[in-house]
């Protein structure tokens, strides 16, 4: 009976080779979703780094080489994109009371070292009346890489999906041209 409960004991013990097998899984497992999560925040600090007029954070969220994009046009490089920054908000007040952004609906994808993501975004500014009112809608579509442990973005197109009622207006005026 001992030498059975002996046996039994054994084969119902994991083996040195399954343990570490069983331990790298869960370590792949887990750096995935620290991975899912530290893109995750760079969708969202994005956003806040802009709404604070945190300029240098928001650069330092892209790589040296970074690309910033839509379809009006590319700023390549962390220089490029604080230039493109000043122009758009210069020196804006803080704390800044005009406008914010809303992102949502993150998709990522991760590739060992590189990343593809997508997030939802909404423009909100100021409305006639001073009450918060949504100008722009799109889809941010972003490729990331780990550099020196540290997701960062290489290139971020922002696509416009609802443009601003100007922009509107001006689409459905060469729609209805073009119909003629």
């Amino acid at each position: 009976m001992k030498r059975m409960m002996l046996v039994l004991a054994l084969l119902a013990a994991p083996t040195p080779g399954v343990a570490r097998t069983e331990s790298a899984a869960l370590s792949a497992r887990v750096q995935r979703v620290e991975d899912y999560l530290a893109i995750e925040r760079i969708q969202v600090d994005y956003a806040g780094f802009f709404d604070r007029r945190d300029i240098d954070g928001y650069v330092g969220l892209f790589t040296e080489d970074g690309e910033w994009a839509n379809e009006a046009g590319s700023h390549k490089g962390r220089a490029a994109i604080r230039a493109m920054l000043d122009g758009m908000i210069g020196k804006s007040p803080v704390p800044n009371l005009a406008n914010y952004h809303i992102v949502s609906n993150p998709r990522i994808e991760l590739h060992g070292d590189t990343a593809k993501a997508t997030s939802r975004y909404v423009f909100v500014t100021r409305g006639p009346e001073g009450q918060p009112t949504p100008v722009l809608s799109g889809v941010y579509h972003d490729e990331l890489v780990r550099q020196g442990g540290r997701w960062l973005i290489k290139k971020r197109f922002a696509e416009t999906v609802m443009p601003t009622s100007e922009e509107y207006r001006r689409l459905r005026q060469a729609q209805q041209g073009a119909g003629k």
